[in-house]
C-alpha cells in the first residue's frame, strides 16, 4: 500500500492523468533486466481513484485477458521487490491513450488471448503482458497510419526501430519451461535465434529504451521501494 501511495503521489505532483507503471514481479537481474511487468495507470477526473489496466494470464494457463484493478492490487502479487517505475507520456499521447481507455474495443483490437511469457515480439502466435502495452502504444503513436491489428502494430514498431530484449536461455531450460509451465512457449521464435539460445521478447526495460529514443518528451521516473526509504531514514538517523 505504501508503494501505491508513493506512485499516486508522484503522478499527482506531476499533474498527469495517465502513465505506464512498471513493477518488479520476479528477479530478472540474471538477464540484466529490472522490471518484469507493465500496465497503464489512469484516471479521467482528479476526484476519482486511479485505476490500472493491464494484461494478465489466468494462473497456470496459456490464456490471458485485460484486467482493471486498483493501484494497491497491482502491488499485491507476491512481488520480488517493491521498486517501480512511472513512464509519463507527452500530452498528445496521453490524450490519445485516455480516449482509448474510454473505448474497450480499441484496447482489445491488439489483444490476443493466446499467452506466452516469452512471446516473440514480431509474431502474432502469442502475446505477453508487455507486448500488449507496447502494441497499444504503437496504435496511438502512429501518425501516418491507422492501426487496428497486431500485425499492423508490429510492422509499425519495426519501422520505428523498436529493439526487443535478448536473453540467453539454453535448450535444457527452454525444454523445462515448455514442459512444466503452460504459460511458456518458444515455438513462435525464429529458428536461427532459438537454436542459438537467443530468446527475444518485449520487456519493460526495452519499452523504456524505445520511448526514450523517440525524443517526444517521455519522462522516466524510478520510484524506490519503501524499504529503501526506511533504510535511508535509519542511516540518516544514525
Amino acid at each position: 500500500m505504501r508503494t501505491a501511495l508513493n506512485v499516486t503521489a508522484e503522478l499527482d505532483k506531476r499533474q498527469v492523468q495517465v502513465a505506464l507503471l512498471g513493477r518488479v514481479g520476479q528477479d530478472l537481474s540474471g538477464y540484466n533486466l529490472k522490471y518484469s511487468h507493465v500496465g497503464f495507470i489512469y484516471r479521467e477526473d482528479p476526484d476519482v481513484p486511479w485505476r490500472i489496466v493491464h494484461l494478465l494470464n489466468a494462473c497456470g494457463t496459456a490464456e490471458s485477458d485485460l484486467w482493471y484493478q486498483g493501484v494497491g492490487n497491482f502491488f499485491l502479487d507476491d512481488l520480488f521487490s517493491f521498486d517501480s517505475v512511472v513512464i509519463v507520456p507527452p500530452r498528445e499521447i496521453a490524450e490519445k491513450l485516455l480516449q482509448s481507455f474510454r473505448n474497450a474495443g480499441a484496447l482489445r483490437s491488439v489483444h490476443d488471448s493466446h499467452y506466452s511469457m516469452v512471446g516473440y515480439p514480431f509474431s502474432t502466435r502469442y502475446q505477453n503482458s508487455n507486448d500488449w502495452v507496447l502494441e497499444t502504444l504503437a496504435a496511438v503513436e502512429a501518425k501516418d497510419a491507422r492501426i487496428d491489428t497486431r500485425e499492423q502494430a508490429q510492422a509499425w514498431l519495426k519501422l520505428a526501430g523498436y529493439q526487443p530484449s535478448e536473453m540467453h536461455i539454453g535448450a535444457f531450460k527452454r525444454l523445462g519451461g515448455r514442459m512444466f509451465k503452460a504459460n511458456v512457449a518458444f515455438d513462435d521464435h525464429p529458428s536461427e535465434l532459438r537454436y542459438s539460445d537467443r530468446i527475444q521478447t518485449v520487456t519493460v526495460d526495452s519499452i523504456i529504451e524505445f520511448l526514450s529514443r523517440r525524443n517526444e518528451g517521455w519522462q522516466i521516473v524510478a520510484i524506490p521501494s519503501p524499504r529503501d526509504e526506511l533504510r535511508q531514514a535509519a542511516a540518516f538517523g544514525k
